[in-house]
Protein backbone atom coordinates (compact mmCIF):
# COMPACT_ATOMS: atom_id res chain seq x y z
CA UNK A 1 0.00 0.00 0.00
CA UNK A 2 1.24 3.61 -1.27
CA UNK A 3 2.34 4.86 2.40
CA UNK A 4 5.09 7.16 3.97
CA UNK A 5 6.88 6.25 7.00
CA UNK A 6 9.26 8.07 9.80
CA UNK A 7 10.92 6.64 12.48
CA UNK A 8 12.47 8.65 15.67
CA UNK A 9 15.00 7.29 17.89
CA UNK A 10 15.16 7.96 22.11
CA UNK A 11 17.54 10.75 21.68
CA UNK A 12 16.24 12.06 18.52
CA UNK A 13 13.17 13.28 20.47
CA UNK A 14 12.21 16.12 22.48
CA UNK A 15 10.96 13.96 25.54
CA UNK A 16 12.83 10.70 25.19
CA UNK A 17 10.49 8.73 23.62
CA UNK A 18 10.47 6.48 20.48
CA UNK A 19 8.04 7.17 17.74
CA UNK A 20 7.49 4.96 14.60
CA UNK A 21 4.49 6.52 11.77
CA UNK A 22 2.66 5.79 9.18
CA UNK A 23 0.75 6.85 6.51
CA UNK A 24 -1.62 4.26 6.03
CA UNK A 25 -2.29 5.53 2.03
CA UNK A 26 -5.53 2.97 0.59
CA UNK A 27 -8.31 3.70 -2.14
CA UNK A 28 -10.46 5.95 0.91
CA UNK A 29 -10.07 3.09 3.24
CA UNK A 30 -12.58 3.94 6.43
CA UNK A 31 -11.24 3.20 9.62
CA UNK A 32 -11.38 2.90 13.40
CA UNK A 33 -9.44 2.65 16.38
CA UNK A 34 -10.36 0.02 18.59
CA UNK A 35 -8.98 -2.39 21.32
CA UNK A 36 -8.36 -5.97 20.88
CA UNK A 37 -8.67 -8.16 23.98
CA UNK A 38 -7.44 -11.65 24.21
CA UNK A 39 -10.72 -13.80 24.85
CA UNK A 40 -11.52 -12.61 21.36
CA UNK A 41 -8.28 -13.17 19.53
CA UNK A 42 -9.21 -16.85 17.75
CA UNK A 43 -6.19 -19.68 18.10
CA UNK A 44 -6.06 -19.99 14.43
CA UNK A 45 -5.96 -17.36 11.78
CA UNK A 46 -6.81 -17.27 7.75
CA UNK A 47 -6.35 -14.65 5.49
CA UNK A 48 -9.35 -13.23 3.18
CA UNK A 49 -6.23 -12.56 -0.01
CA UNK A 50 -4.04 -15.20 0.23
CA UNK A 51 -6.06 -18.08 1.95
CA UNK A 52 -2.90 -19.19 4.52
CA UNK A 53 -4.03 -20.19 7.71
CA UNK A 54 -1.62 -19.82 10.66
CA UNK A 55 -1.42 -21.42 14.35
CA UNK A 56 -1.30 -18.71 16.57
CA UNK A 57 0.32 -19.09 20.26
CA UNK A 58 -1.60 -19.32 22.89
CA UNK A 59 -0.74 -16.24 25.19
CA UNK A 60 -2.18 -13.00 23.20
CA UNK A 61 -2.15 -9.72 25.37
CA UNK A 62 -4.12 -6.64 24.46
CA UNK A 63 -3.07 -4.37 21.96
CA UNK A 64 -4.74 -1.81 19.93
CA UNK A 65 -5.92 -1.98 16.31
CA UNK A 66 -6.95 0.52 13.44
CA UNK A 67 -8.67 -1.83 11.36
CA UNK A 68 -11.06 -1.50 8.15
CA UNK A 69 -14.33 -0.65 8.82
CA UNK A 70 -15.43 -3.67 6.10
CA UNK A 71 -14.49 -6.55 6.69
CA UNK A 72 -14.55 -7.96 3.21
CA UNK A 73 -11.01 -7.65 2.41
CA UNK A 74 -9.77 -8.91 5.95
CA UNK A 75 -8.90 -7.32 9.19
CA UNK A 76 -5.77 -4.96 7.78
CA UNK A 77 -5.04 -3.46 11.32
CA UNK A 78 -2.56 -1.23 10.45
CA UNK A 79 -0.92 -0.10 13.50
CA UNK A 80 -1.06 0.02 17.63
CA UNK A 81 0.18 -0.92 20.31
CA UNK A 82 0.00 -3.47 22.82
CA UNK A 83 -0.10 -4.22 26.61
CA UNK A 84 3.62 -4.66 26.67
CA UNK A 85 4.27 -0.92 25.41
CA UNK A 86 5.04 -2.30 22.09
CA UNK A 87 4.55 -0.32 18.95
CA UNK A 88 4.08 -1.58 15.54
CA UNK A 89 2.92 -0.48 11.88
CA UNK A 90 2.47 -2.59 9.28
CA UNK A 91 2.96 -2.19 6.26
CA UNK A 92 4.56 -0.08 3.88
CA UNK A 93 4.76 -1.33 0.72
CA UNK A 94 8.51 -0.99 -0.78
CA UNK A 95 10.54 -1.70 -4.10
CA UNK A 96 11.76 -5.05 -5.25
CA UNK A 97 14.05 -5.26 -8.25
CA UNK A 98 13.64 -8.31 -10.66
CA UNK A 99 17.05 -10.14 -9.79
CA UNK A 100 15.35 -10.71 -6.46
CA UNK A 101 12.11 -11.67 -7.14
CA UNK A 102 13.81 -14.38 -9.85
CA UNK A 103 15.80 -15.64 -7.12
CA UNK A 104 13.34 -15.86 -4.36
CA UNK A 105 9.39 -15.48 -5.70
CA UNK A 106 6.52 -13.85 -3.99
CA UNK A 107 4.63 -16.78 -2.59
CA UNK A 108 1.01 -15.54 -4.54
CA UNK A 109 -2.35 -17.17 -3.48
CA UNK A 110 -3.04 -18.58 -7.04
CA UNK A 111 -6.99 -20.09 -7.42
CA UNK A 112 -7.12 -23.34 -9.46
CA UNK A 113 -8.13 -23.53 -13.30
CA UNK A 114 -9.09 -27.03 -13.06
CA UNK A 115 -11.22 -29.45 -11.38
CA UNK A 116 -9.57 -31.52 -8.95
CA UNK A 117 -6.50 -29.32 -8.83
CA UNK A 118 -5.67 -27.18 -5.56
CA UNK A 119 -5.44 -23.86 -5.18
CA UNK A 120 -2.29 -22.46 -4.34
CA UNK A 121 -1.92 -20.79 -1.41
CA UNK A 122 -0.12 -17.37 -0.81
CA UNK A 123 1.97 -15.90 1.92
CA UNK A 124 1.07 -13.17 4.48
CA UNK A 125 0.84 -9.53 3.20
CA UNK A 126 -0.42 -6.56 4.90
CA UNK A 127 -3.54 -7.75 5.64
CA UNK A 128 -2.64 -10.17 8.26
CA UNK A 129 1.10 -9.16 9.75
CA UNK A 130 0.22 -6.64 12.51
CA UNK A 131 -2.49 -9.26 13.98
CA UNK A 132 -0.30 -12.23 13.60
CA UNK A 133 2.68 -10.42 15.24
CA UNK A 134 2.12 -7.24 17.93
CA UNK A 135 -0.42 -9.79 20.46
CA UNK A 136 2.38 -11.90 20.94
CA UNK A 137 5.76 -9.70 21.46
CA UNK A 138 7.34 -8.26 24.44
CA UNK A 139 9.70 -5.83 22.97
CA UNK A 140 10.38 -4.62 19.40
CA UNK A 141 13.70 -6.76 18.37
CA UNK A 142 11.17 -9.78 19.84
CA UNK A 143 8.54 -8.23 16.71
CA UNK A 144 11.47 -8.52 14.18
CA UNK A 145 12.41 -12.06 14.94
CA UNK A 146 8.70 -13.21 15.27
CA UNK A 147 7.79 -11.91 11.92
CA UNK A 148 10.84 -13.61 10.42
CA UNK A 149 10.22 -16.84 11.68
CA UNK A 150 6.39 -16.35 10.19
CA UNK A 151 7.92 -15.30 6.62
CA UNK A 152 10.18 -17.86 7.02
CA UNK A 153 7.69 -20.14 7.08
CA UNK A 154 4.87 -18.67 5.29
CA UNK A 155 6.49 -16.72 2.73
CA UNK A 156 5.13 -13.20 1.26
CA UNK A 157 3.15 -11.80 -1.56
CA UNK A 158 4.51 -8.40 -1.64
CA UNK A 159 7.42 -6.70 -0.61
CA UNK A 160 6.74 -4.70 2.99
CA UNK A 161 8.23 -2.17 5.56
CA UNK A 162 7.66 -3.48 8.77
CA UNK A 163 8.29 -1.05 12.17
CA UNK A 164 8.65 -1.74 15.84
CA UNK A 165 9.00 0.50 19.21
CA UNK A 166 9.20 0.43 22.76
CA UNK A 167 10.35 2.06 25.20
CA UNK A 168 14.40 2.18 24.66
CA UNK A 169 14.74 0.99 20.94
CA UNK A 170 13.22 1.20 17.20
CA UNK A 171 13.56 -1.32 14.58
CA UNK A 172 12.91 -1.35 11.08
CA UNK A 173 12.48 -4.70 9.05
CA UNK A 174 12.12 -5.04 5.12
CA UNK A 175 11.38 -8.04 3.30
CA UNK A 176 13.93 -9.41 0.22
CA UNK A 177 11.94 -11.39 -2.46
CA UNK A 178 9.38 -13.93 -0.68
CA UNK A 179 11.09 -15.06 2.33
CA UNK A 180 14.23 -13.57 3.09
CA UNK A 181 14.33 -10.41 5.77
CA UNK A 182 16.74 -7.90 6.91
CA UNK A 183 16.31 -5.48 10.20
CA UNK A 184 18.40 -2.90 11.64
CA UNK A 185 17.99 -0.60 15.01
CA UNK A 186 17.47 2.73 14.12
CA UNK A 187 20.01 4.95 15.86
CA UNK A 188 19.14 6.45 18.90
CA UNK A 189 20.00 10.26 17.87
CA UNK A 190 18.76 9.42 14.25
CA UNK A 191 15.25 9.58 12.18
CA UNK A 192 14.16 7.56 9.32
CA UNK A 193 12.30 8.60 6.52
CA UNK A 194 10.67 6.13 4.30
CA UNK A 195 8.69 6.59 1.01
CA UNK A 196 7.72 3.73 -0.45
CA UNK A 197 10.80 2.22 -1.50
CA UNK A 198 13.45 -0.24 -0.51
CA UNK A 199 15.09 1.55 2.18
CA UNK A 200 18.12 0.59 4.49
CA UNK A 201 21.28 2.24 2.65
CA UNK A 202 23.57 0.30 4.94
CA UNK A 203 23.87 -2.52 6.62
CA UNK A 204 26.64 -3.90 9.18
CA UNK A 205 26.92 -7.67 7.70
CA UNK A 206 29.68 -8.67 10.51
CA UNK A 207 27.00 -7.74 13.40
CA UNK A 208 24.05 -9.23 11.74
CA UNK A 209 26.06 -12.82 11.68
CA UNK A 210 28.23 -11.58 14.55
CA UNK A 211 26.83 -9.93 18.07
CA UNK A 212 23.23 -8.95 16.12
CA UNK A 213 23.61 -5.85 18.42
CA UNK A 214 22.05 -3.74 15.98
CA UNK A 215 21.37 -5.95 12.54
CA UNK A 216 19.47 -9.05 12.30
CA UNK A 217 19.05 -11.06 8.84
CA UNK A 218 18.09 -14.29 7.44
CA UNK A 219 20.37 -16.82 8.27
CA UNK A 220 21.57 -17.54 4.53
CA UNK A 221 21.46 -14.09 3.50
CA UNK A 222 25.50 -14.19 2.66
CA UNK A 223 24.83 -17.22 0.39
CA UNK A 224 21.31 -15.52 -1.30
CA UNK A 225 23.30 -12.71 -2.69
CA UNK A 226 26.32 -14.16 -3.62
CA UNK A 227 24.30 -17.22 -5.22
CA UNK A 228 22.41 -15.04 -7.30
CA UNK A 229 24.91 -12.59 -8.22
CA UNK A 230 22.83 -9.93 -6.23
CA UNK A 231 25.53 -7.43 -5.02
CA UNK A 232 25.63 -4.39 -7.58
CA UNK A 233 27.94 -2.17 -5.04
CA UNK A 234 31.17 -1.27 -6.50
CA UNK A 235 32.74 0.40 -3.74
CA UNK A 236 33.05 -2.43 -1.40
CA UNK A 237 30.45 -1.04 1.01
CA UNK A 238 27.12 -3.27 1.56
CA UNK A 239 24.40 -0.86 0.50
CA UNK A 240 21.11 -3.02 0.58
CA UNK A 241 19.03 -0.12 -1.32
CA UNK A 242 20.94 -0.72 -4.24
CA UNK A 243 21.33 -4.88 -3.97
CA UNK A 244 17.64 -5.47 -3.29
CA UNK A 245 15.76 -2.22 -3.99
CA UNK A 246 14.83 -0.25 -6.99
CA UNK A 247 16.00 2.63 -9.29
CA UNK A 248 13.37 3.21 -11.57
CA UNK A 249 11.64 6.65 -13.47
CA UNK A 250 8.66 6.35 -11.12
CA UNK A 251 11.04 6.46 -8.02
CA UNK A 252 12.34 9.76 -9.06
CA UNK A 253 8.33 11.17 -9.19
CA UNK A 254 6.52 9.50 -6.77
CA UNK A 255 8.75 8.39 -4.11
CA UNK A 256 12.18 10.30 -3.99
CA UNK A 257 10.75 13.48 -3.70
CA UNK A 258 8.83 12.47 -0.15
CA UNK A 259 12.23 11.99 1.00
CA UNK A 260 13.46 15.06 -0.05
CA UNK A 261 11.03 16.88 1.35
CA UNK A 262 11.38 15.37 5.10
CA UNK A 263 15.08 15.41 4.72
CA UNK A 264 15.06 19.05 3.83
CA UNK A 265 12.93 19.61 6.68
CA UNK A 266 15.09 17.85 9.55
CA UNK A 267 18.15 18.93 8.58
CA UNK A 268 17.73 22.64 6.51
CA UNK A 269 21.76 23.64 7.16
CA UNK A 270 23.54 20.13 6.90
CA UNK A 271 22.80 19.21 3.56
CA UNK A 272 22.12 21.47 0.58
CA UNK A 273 18.51 20.65 -0.63
CA UNK A 274 17.81 23.77 -3.10
CA UNK A 275 19.81 25.39 -5.76
CA UNK A 276 21.94 24.31 -9.07
CA UNK A 277 24.31 23.07 -6.35
CA UNK A 278 22.19 20.80 -4.22
CA UNK A 279 24.00 17.87 -2.37
CA UNK A 280 20.33 16.63 -3.05
CA UNK A 281 17.46 16.98 -5.76
CA UNK A 282 13.60 15.70 -5.41
CA UNK A 283 14.60 13.21 -7.84
CA UNK A 284 17.60 11.99 -6.05
CA UNK A 285 17.50 8.27 -5.44
CA UNK A 286 20.22 8.32 -2.83
CA UNK A 287 19.03 10.44 -0.20
CA UNK A 288 20.17 9.30 3.23
CA UNK A 289 17.77 6.84 5.01
CA UNK A 290 18.41 8.04 8.50
CA UNK A 291 19.26 11.61 9.63
CA UNK A 292 20.80 13.29 12.74
CA UNK A 293 18.12 16.02 12.56
CA UNK A 294 19.10 19.46 13.80
CA UNK A 295 16.40 19.65 16.79
CA UNK A 296 14.87 17.70 18.55
CA UNK A 297 11.37 16.01 17.08
CA UNK A 298 8.37 16.38 18.48
CA UNK A 299 5.09 14.29 17.67
CA UNK A 300 3.61 17.13 16.08
CA UNK A 301 6.96 17.65 13.64
CA UNK A 302 6.11 14.41 12.80
CA UNK A 303 2.45 14.75 11.94
CA UNK A 304 3.96 17.42 10.48
CA UNK A 305 6.03 15.80 7.45
CA UNK A 306 3.66 13.55 6.66
CA UNK A 307 1.40 16.05 6.24
CA UNK A 308 3.60 17.95 3.68
CA UNK A 309 2.35 19.41 0.10
CA UNK A 310 5.81 20.53 -0.39
CA UNK A 311 4.91 23.86 1.29
CA UNK A 312 7.67 26.49 0.60
CA UNK A 313 8.60 24.81 -2.55
CA UNK A 314 7.41 25.35 -6.30
CA UNK A 315 6.08 22.14 -6.04
CA UNK A 316 3.15 22.68 -4.07
CA UNK A 317 0.05 22.22 -6.00
CA UNK A 318 -1.73 24.97 -4.13
CA UNK A 319 0.20 27.58 -5.30
CA UNK A 320 -1.83 30.28 -6.63
CA UNK A 321 0.90 31.25 -9.62
CA UNK A 322 1.69 28.22 -12.16
CA UNK A 323 5.65 27.56 -11.48
CA UNK A 324 6.25 25.18 -14.38
CA UNK A 325 6.56 22.35 -11.57
CA UNK A 326 3.09 22.62 -9.63
CA UNK A 327 1.83 19.79 -8.50
CA UNK A 328 4.85 17.48 -10.24
CA UNK A 329 5.43 15.17 -7.19
CA UNK A 330 3.38 12.94 -5.40
CA UNK A 331 2.67 14.74 -1.92
CA UNK A 332 2.92 13.35 1.48
CA UNK A 333 -0.26 14.27 2.61
CA UNK A 334 -2.79 12.64 0.26
CA UNK A 335 -6.45 12.23 -0.13
CA UNK A 336 -6.69 8.73 -0.01
CA UNK A 337 -5.02 8.39 3.17
CA UNK A 338 -7.07 5.89 5.75
CA UNK A 339 -5.25 6.77 8.89
CA UNK A 340 -2.37 7.73 9.95
CA UNK A 341 -1.01 7.37 13.59
CA UNK A 342 2.40 7.63 15.48
CA UNK A 343 2.78 5.10 18.26
CA UNK A 344 4.60 6.58 20.68
CA UNK A 345 6.34 5.01 23.62
CA UNK A 346 7.13 7.27 26.60
CA UNK A 347 9.87 7.31 29.68
CA UNK A 348 9.95 8.89 32.84
CA UNK A 349 6.56 8.01 33.13
CA UNK A 350 5.16 4.66 34.63
CA UNK A 351 4.80 1.76 32.59
CA UNK A 352 0.48 1.84 32.76
CA UNK A 353 0.60 5.49 30.61
CA UNK A 354 3.83 4.84 28.80
CA UNK A 355 1.99 4.07 25.76
CA UNK A 356 0.18 6.94 23.69
CA UNK A 357 -0.78 7.01 19.98
CA UNK A 358 -1.64 9.91 17.55
CA UNK A 359 -4.32 9.06 15.73
CA UNK A 360 -5.31 11.31 12.56
CA UNK A 361 -8.22 9.96 10.27
CA UNK A 362 -8.42 10.76 6.14
CA UNK A 363 -5.62 13.47 4.72
CA UNK A 364 -3.46 14.52 6.82
CA UNK A 365 -2.98 17.57 5.16
CA UNK A 366 -6.43 19.11 6.45
CA UNK A 367 -7.14 16.86 9.84
CA UNK A 368 -5.90 16.57 13.35
CA UNK A 369 -3.88 14.58 14.90
CA UNK A 370 -5.58 13.26 18.85
CA UNK A 371 -3.57 11.60 21.25
CA UNK A 372 -5.12 8.52 23.13
CA UNK A 373 -3.86 6.51 25.73
CA UNK A 374 -3.60 2.55 24.68
CA UNK A 375 -3.25 0.94 27.71
CA UNK A 376 -7.09 0.69 28.07
CA UNK A 377 -10.04 -1.73 27.97
CA UNK A 378 -11.86 0.25 25.02
CA UNK A 379 -11.50 3.11 22.64
CA UNK A 380 -14.49 5.84 23.21
CA UNK A 381 -17.46 5.49 20.18
CA UNK A 382 -16.01 8.67 18.56
CA UNK A 383 -12.78 6.61 17.52
CA UNK A 384 -14.23 3.22 17.91
CA UNK A 385 -18.20 3.05 16.33
CA UNK A 386 -17.08 3.97 12.87
CA UNK A 387 -20.06 2.79 9.97
CA UNK A 388 -19.48 2.83 6.20
CA UNK A 389 -22.23 5.72 6.13
CA UNK A 390 -21.10 9.25 6.32
CA UNK A 391 -21.62 10.71 9.70
CA UNK A 392 -20.81 13.59 11.94
CA UNK A 393 -20.63 11.02 15.05
CA UNK A 394 -17.24 9.89 14.73
CA UNK A 395 -14.12 11.41 14.75
CA UNK A 396 -13.45 9.66 11.03
CA UNK A 397 -16.09 10.79 9.00
CA UNK A 398 -15.57 14.35 10.35
CA UNK A 399 -12.45 14.21 9.29
CA UNK A 400 -12.80 13.46 5.89
CA UNK A 401 -15.75 15.99 5.52
CA UNK A 402 -13.33 18.65 6.49
CA UNK A 403 -10.49 17.80 4.24
CA UNK A 404 -12.66 17.48 1.19
CA UNK A 405 -14.18 20.98 1.61
CA UNK A 406 -10.76 22.86 2.77
CA UNK A 407 -9.19 21.25 -0.47
CA UNK A 408 -11.74 22.94 -2.64
CA UNK A 409 -11.42 26.17 -0.80
CA UNK A 410 -7.40 25.76 -0.01
CA UNK A 411 -6.74 29.58 0.32
CA UNK A 412 -9.70 30.13 2.29
CA UNK A 413 -10.14 27.47 4.22
CA UNK A 414 -5.95 26.90 5.07
CA UNK A 415 -5.90 29.16 8.26
CA UNK A 416 -9.34 27.30 9.78
CA UNK A 417 -7.26 23.93 9.43
CA UNK A 418 -4.28 25.45 10.79
CA UNK A 419 -5.96 26.46 13.85
CA UNK A 420 -7.70 23.33 14.32
CA UNK A 421 -4.65 21.34 14.18
CA UNK A 422 -2.91 23.46 16.62
CA UNK A 423 -5.99 23.79 19.37
CA UNK A 424 -6.34 20.10 19.16
CA UNK A 425 -2.97 19.43 19.64
CA UNK A 426 -2.57 21.87 22.30
CA UNK A 427 -5.86 20.79 24.41
CA UNK A 428 -4.31 17.12 23.55
CA UNK A 429 -1.52 17.63 25.39
CA UNK A 430 -2.98 19.71 28.42
CA UNK A 431 -5.46 16.90 29.43
CA UNK A 432 -2.52 14.07 29.45
CA UNK A 433 -0.61 16.57 31.25
CA UNK A 434 -3.48 16.72 33.64
CA UNK A 435 -4.10 12.90 33.94
CA UNK A 436 -0.82 11.74 33.84
CA UNK A 437 -0.24 13.66 36.53
CA UNK A 438 -3.32 12.28 38.58
CA UNK A 439 -2.92 8.70 37.67
CA UNK A 440 0.96 8.83 38.70
CA UNK A 441 -0.05 10.59 41.90
CA UNK A 442 -3.04 8.18 42.87
CA UNK A 443 -1.79 5.28 41.13
CA UNK A 444 -5.47 4.59 39.60
CA UNK A 445 -4.76 4.17 36.18
CA UNK A 446 -8.02 3.28 35.13
CA UNK A 447 -8.41 7.27 34.87
CA UNK A 448 -6.80 6.38 30.94
CA UNK A 449 -10.06 5.68 29.80
CA UNK A 450 -11.83 9.35 31.48
CA UNK A 451 -8.80 10.76 29.65
CA UNK A 452 -9.71 9.63 26.39
CA UNK A 453 -13.42 9.98 26.77
CA UNK A 454 -12.14 13.89 27.85
CA UNK A 455 -9.79 14.01 24.65
CA UNK A 456 -12.36 12.82 22.30
CA UNK A 457 -15.13 15.01 24.02
CA UNK A 458 -12.67 18.01 23.00
CA UNK A 459 -11.80 16.56 19.09
CA UNK A 460 -15.43 16.73 18.77
CA UNK A 461 -16.34 20.31 19.54
CA UNK A 462 -12.86 21.19 17.98
CA UNK A 463 -13.77 19.01 14.74
CA UNK A 464 -17.37 20.44 14.46
CA UNK A 465 -16.75 24.28 14.83
CA UNK A 466 -14.06 23.58 11.94
CA UNK A 467 -16.29 22.08 9.81
CA UNK A 468 -18.50 24.71 10.35
CA UNK A 469 -15.96 26.62 9.23
CA UNK A 470 -14.81 25.06 6.21
CA UNK A 471 -18.19 24.54 4.93
CA UNK A 472 -19.08 28.19 4.63
CA UNK A 473 -16.14 29.10 3.18
CA UNK A 474 -16.71 26.15 0.49
CA UNK A 475 -20.32 27.17 -0.15
CA UNK A 476 -18.88 30.65 -0.45
CA UNK A 477 -17.12 30.00 -3.35
CA UNK A 478 -19.66 27.45 -5.58
CA UNK A 479 -20.10 27.81 -9.19
CA UNK A 480 -23.85 28.49 -8.97
CA UNK A 481 -22.87 31.81 -6.95
CA UNK A 482 -24.85 34.24 -8.07
CA UNK A 483 -25.45 37.90 -6.85
CA UNK A 484 -27.99 40.61 -7.99
CA UNK A 485 -25.45 43.44 -7.76
CA UNK A 486 -23.73 40.66 -10.32
CA UNK A 487 -25.91 42.19 -13.28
Amino acid sequence: MPCTTVLVGKKASNDNSTMIARTDDGHFDTKKLVVVEPKDIKPRYKSVISHVEVELPGDPVRYTSCPSVDPKDGVWAATGINAHNVGMTATETITTNPRVLAADPLVCYKKAKRRGEKDEIGGIGEEDILVLVLPYIRSAREGVLRLAELLEKYGTYESNGVAFNDENEVWWMETVGGHHWLAKRVPDNEVVIMPNRFGMDSFDMEDAFGARKAHLCSADLREFIAENCLDCNADGEFDPRRVFGSYSDQDAIYNNPRAWYMGRFLTPRTHKWDGPDAEYTPESYDVPWSLVPEFKVTAEDVKYMLSSNYQGTPYNPYLNQDTGVRGKYRSIGINRTGVTAVCQIRSGVPDEIKGVEWICFASTTFDAALPVYTNVHKMPAYLANVTLDVSTENFYWTSALIGALADHSYNTCIQHIQRYQEKVAAEGRRIMREYDKRMTASGDFSLAEEANSKLCAMAREQSAFTLNKVLREASVTMKNGYNRADN
